[in-house]
This record gives C-alpha cells, structure tokens and sequence, in this order.
C-alpha cells in the first residue's frame, strides 16, 4: 500500500500567505484538530478538486416534494435521469470563470481537467502553488490512527468566484491517509500524479454468538413464534409487522444492497435458507453488480466474509423471495480492505449508478464527481485495471445501505453535493435507506479521537459530551433507519422498544465476545443534524417532540457548525432530526462463516423496511402504477401507518441522550412498519 504523492526534500514556507484584498474567506474549520502536524514541503504534489456550484438546486428540494407529497397532483410523476441532470448542470459562465482564475495563476489549459458534466474541475499542483492560490496554509496531519493526512485550517477565495464554487479538496476536509513517496520523475520531468485514497465506511452490526439454548417463549403461539425475544428470525419479522409471503418477482423490483469489501458466503445464505426461510431455494444468490472491481463471494472462512453482506441478503431473500436481489460490491480489494486508505465509501456507488455524477460516458450519459474516491485503473497488486465505472450499472428502485461516517468528517459542502445527488434520485422514483448507526448518541468507538465517539471543543470546555451525529442519515433526503427490539419475555404480540443492549455485561455473561466498556452502549443512533435544518416535511414532529423533551443542554449551530458546544449544549436543537423510521434490529439469527450467530444493530432494521417497500411496490407494479419513491414526506404525514415506539433511549457522551416518546422522536423516528397500513395507504395513491 503505498500513496505515491510526490516529495522533494526543501525548505518549508515560514509564513501563511496573506490573502488579497479581493479574497474572502470560503471555509474555515469549526473544530480545531488534536493533532501532531507539519507544513507540506513545498513540492509536494497536492491533487486539488474544486466542486462548482450547480444550477437550479434551490428548485431541487421543492420538485422532489412536488413528486413525493401525498397532497401533491404530482405525485408519482418522476423525472428520467437526462432531465435531472439537464436540469442542474452547471452554467457556463461558472465553468469559464473558474478556468480564468485558474489560467491566470500561471497553469497552462492542460494542466487543468474539465469533468464532462462541467461540475468539477482538477488540478494536481506543488503545494507552493495551492498554498498561494488559497491564501493557505498546507499541513501534514498525524491523526490517532498513526496516519497521516493533508489539509488545511481555512482557505480564501476571490470575492467574485465564491458564488460559482462550493467547495475545494483537500481544504478543510483532510485528505485520506497517505505514505510519502519520493517523486519519479521521467526524462522529461512529468510527474506521477498522486492517488487520494482514505478509509472505508463502517458497516453498522455488531455480532455475537449466543452458547446457551432457546429461552421459553410464549405457549400460546405457534412454535415458531416462540422464542423470538432472543431469537429473531424470518418468521418472527413477518409476524411482528403482519408482512404477507412474498408471491411476486418483477424485474423493475429487483431490490439493491449496497457493500464494500465484506462479501457474503453461499454457504452461509444456503444454511440461512434451510434453517430460516426454506422457501427459498437451495443455491439462490443474488446478481453481482461489480463496481470498480468489487468481487463476492467468498468461502465461508474467508477474512471478508463478516456477516455485514450475509445479514443483507439473507433478510432480503426472507422477505421478499421470489422476487430477486441486485448487490452493489464497491471498489476492488486495495481500495476496499483500505490498503489504498481510500476516503470516501459512497461516491463510487453513485459514479456507478448515476452517470451525471463522474467523468466517464456510458449509456448515453455523461459527467463526472471525482472527488476523495480511488483513481481507476488502480496500479496495486490485486487493483481494478479498467476506467472509473459511471452510469455503468441501474439503480434499482429500493437500495438499502449499512454503511456510514460520523457526519463532522466532512465539511459542510461536501455533504450537501452528495446529499444533494440523493435528492436527483428521488425525484426519478428511488428510494435510498440508511442504517441510522448503533452507538446511541455517539458515532463509531474511535471516532474524532473519542474512546466511545463523542466530540469536543474546549473552547466551551466540553470534553467528549457532546453528541456526533451521523452521515448519511443527516440528509434529509435519505430514509434513515433506527432499530428496535423485543425483550425477554416479550412475544411478538407485544410493542417493541429501542434497540439498546449492554453488549459489554451480555457478552461477559454469556462468556464470549467483546467486553470493551465502549459496548455498553450499543443503542439505536439518533439526533439532530449539525449541517441540516428540519425539512418541511419533518419540522412539525421535530418541533412537537423538542416542545415536550427540552431537558438537555443545546446549541443553535451556526452556518459552519463552529459552535458545537456552545453554551454547554450537547446537540443543536435547530437540526434535522433523524432517524425517520425502525425497525427490528436484535438476537437476528443468521449463519456466519458456518456458524449460528446473534446479530445486533440497524444494519438488520435497513434491509428490513427496504424489503417492505420492495412488496409495496410490487403491489403497485401489478396494478400499473409507478415506485413509491422518497416515502418520507408521505409518511410523517401518515404516520399512523407505522407502529409508534415509545420506550427505549440511546445513551452515550456521558448522558441517557435521547427518550422514545409518542409521536416521532430521534431514537426510533416514527415507528416500524405496518405492512398492511403502509400498503393501503400506498396502493390509494396515484
């Protein structure tokens, strides 16, 4: 593994660069970095991208409303992938003054790459260059993980640009994590440009292997039903949300599944069948859709198989065979395992399914997002040899992913480019679900630093209490998914709870797994958005649930979210709430590597509700109707279609964080599913 930037040994500059009188300010870090850093020698080759501002997005929120409100004439009627993008294309004049600027810092018209959808522009320059041109400053960051990252603290721009640009990378969001390389140069002096890789994202499971027999259940249901409290299985699920078997199998159906890296078994999904769900036959395996060289299967033993892929289809196929499943596998193994430390762990799966989103042209579409994401062909060992894949693959009309980032990870404009992609999807009929993350309040073990993933900021003289929200669920275009449970002694016929499990005591009394004390709180994620205001759709049941559960310290973040913490706050009251739905996420049985195992978290409550939506549309398909599309607005307008959770929380940070409540909250959002209720209501619509 190797990132092959290229260095040369000189003196570094003494002094910031001051900026022009004409610049301003266009990014600056909220919260200052607890890390050992260095200025980047001055050769150093920095691969900049600057992200344009695209046209018409103020309109985009209000046509996908347009085409998701139930009250809406509209609804339904869902744009072609060429309209979108035809729609927000960036306009000229942006493109041209951003290449003027750029010429007149001394590059030549070849050193600058237009990307075909005119959304980004690329230059790879000596760090002197990018350092001028910013009015920056660039560091070399030595994080806790003991790797080393490029960025900077702010950057300025000229005052008449910082309209056409939303943001640039590296800037304020660190590069991946690199390894220096001394610069090859050829006969004629060109350098090798540097490969920007970064870490992959986190599935959100946690496993756990039960020794002890089944605990007794309730007599007076079938014996399949009777031990679903601590073992949770097809039949259990559909018994809990009233979810017919599955009859029917339209190709416009096919369900998605995002991974990267983890791969499933066909052993483990043949035991699954046999055990759990025997109506599917032996040998059944969903399509592989490889982008950019991502592979699966794998043998059972195989170090990738870590059950992350093997949850997905196995609750896919149980609920909605004999209808068929599509499996985006991202990224070849370099980029993937983080051999390369690639950064981003979604971009390539857009690339890939949105040709409007990248450089490369397939099916008749064009553009391109390149962005913190591998450079395709990819030299390493074992690496994708052929070009970036884009618009290479269909999106299906239901993907789920299980995969996410702590949301501060990444600046501001960054998110909203991206979140802003999710929104084009939804206005052509897609639906994208995301598992809500299992830390309570907190993001990942680790994360920013944290032992159990809470933030800092000691300018308010907050240490590791105030709450980490998440990305992708911050989006508001995005369907997150909180978890729920059962507990001991429960059946089927009881209401749930939030999904909260203290895996540190359940695993040393069981005595096996983990006993970390970062386990304790394996809960439900949820909260508000530091980047995002409530949507419309949702600022009626964010306003209702804060009016009644204002207990907590808060913040009111400001448009760069630099105040986190203020005034003792733990999470801004201002932001978009989130998750929006559940579903059941603990004591799932499924075979891993061969092997019974207990499965815990939202990675199971996500393919969950997508496979409900999946039915709903094929419903909708055999009576000539189109895809539900982004659900959210339709259901926090119809909320009595899901059952409401109002016990549970989702502690971390040093607090009980959040309380399920009537209504919608930010432990489990508005509720699971109700098959029957969401599907009336569903089928009523146009």
């Amino acid at each position: 593994m190797r990132f092959p930037t290229a260095l040369t040994a000189v003196t570094l500059f003494a002094n910031a660069l001051a900026a022009p009188a004409n610049h301003v300010r266009h990014e600056k870090r909220g919260v200052p970095l607890n890390h050992v850093r260095r200025r980047v020698e001055s050769e150093a080759i920095i691969p900049i991208r600057i992200a344009l501002k695209q046209s018409n997005l103020e309109t985009g929120h209000d046509m996908l409303m347009d085409v998701s409100s139930p009250q809406s004439p509209n609804y339904g009627k869902h744009m072609t992938a060429e309209q979108v993008h035809a729609h927000f294309a960036p306009a000229d004049e942006t493109v041209a003054l951003v290449k003027e600027w750029l010429l007149s810092s001394g590059l030549n018209h070849g050193d600058i790459l237009h990307y075909e959808n005119k959304g980004w522009l690329a230059i790879d320059v000596p760090a002197r260059h990018a350092e001028k041109l910013f009015s920056t400053e660039y560091y070399e960051h030595d994080g806790p993980d003991a790797k080393t990252r490029v960025g900077c603290d702010e950057y300025y721009l000229p005052a008449r640009l910082a309209e056409h640009i939303d943001f640039i990378k590296p800037g304020v969001k660190l590069s991946a994590p690199l390894k220096k390389r001394v610069i090859e140069r050829g006969e004629d002096g060109s350098k090798h440009r540097p490969h920007w890789p970064g870490p992959p994202g986190w599935p959100y499971h946690y496993q756990h292997h039960d020794p002890h027999g089944y605990p007794p259940g309730a007599g007076s249901l079938p014996p399949s039903l009777q031990h679903c409290d601590v073992n949770m299985t097809i039949t259990c699920i559909k018994a809990l949300y009233n979810i017919p078997d599955a009859t029917k199998s339209q190709s416009v159906n096919v369900m998605g599944l995002y991974e990267s890296y983890d791969a499933f078994s066909q052993a483990d999904l043949d035991l699954f069948f046999k055990h759990f769900a025997p109506n599917v036959p032996q040998g059944t395996t969903p399509t592989i859709y490889s982008v950019d060289g991502g592979t699966a299967p794998v043998a059972a033993a195989d170090p990738r198989n870590g059950g992350e892929s093997d949850i997905d289809i196995d609750i896919a196929y149980g609920l909605i065979y004999p209808q068929t499943v599509v499996v985006y596998e991202v990224d070849d193994l370099p980029n993937s395992s983080g051999l390369t430390n690639k950064t981003g762990y979604f971009n390539d799966f857009l690339d890939a399914v949105d040709g409007s989103y990248c450089k490369y042209t397939a099916y008749g579409i064009t553009g391109n997002s390149p962005s913190i994401d591998p450079v395709y062909p990819d030299t390493e060992d074992g690496g994708y040899k052929g070009n970036l894949q884009c618009g290479t693959y269909p999106l299906t009309r239901v993907v789920s992913i299980s995969y996410g980032e702590a949301e501060i990870t990444l600046p501001i404009p960054y998110t909203k480019r991206q979140c802003n992609e999710i929104m084009k999807l939804g206005l052509q009929g897609h639906s994208l679900l995301v598992a809500s993350g299992d830390y309570g309040v907190a993001s990942f073990p680790g994360s920013n630093g944290d032992q159990y993933g809470c933030l800092s900021n000691e300018k308010y003289g907050e240490n590791g209490t105030i709450y980490n929200p998440d990305n992708l669920s911050g989006c508001p275009y995005m369907t997150s998914v909180g978890a729920t449970r059962l507990y001991p002694g429960q059946t089927v016929k009881d209401a749930e709870s939030a999904m909260q499990v203290n895996l540190t005591a359940y695993n040393a009394a069981t005595g096996s797994g983990g006993t970390d004390p970062t386990l304790q709180f394996f809960a439900s994620s949820g909260g508000f958005s530091n980047y995002y205001t409530p949507p419309e759709y949702q600022k009626a049941a964010v306003d209702a649930y804060l009016a009644t559960h204002n207990t907590l310290p808060y913040y009111i973040a400001n448009k760069d979210a630099s105040n986190i913490g203020e005034n003792g706050g733990v999470y801004n009251r201002a932001g978009r709430g989130w998750p929006d739905v559940s579903a059941n996420g603990a004591f799932l049985e499924i075979y891993n590597n061969e092997t019974l195992y207990h499965f815990f978290g939202t990675s199971l409550s996500s393919p969950i509700f997508g496979s409900v939506l999946t039915l709903i549309n094929e419903e909708r398909t055999a009576v000539g109707k189109g895809p539900v599309g982004f659900v959210n607005p339709v259901l926090y307008e119809n909320p009595h279609v899901l059952n409401d959770i109002t016990n549970g929380s989702n502690p971390n940070c040093g607090s009980s964080g959040f309380y399920a409540s009537k209504g919608w909250d930010p432990v489990t959002g508005l509720g699971t599913p109700s098959y029957p209720r969401m599907l009336e209501l569903f089928m009523k619509l146009p």
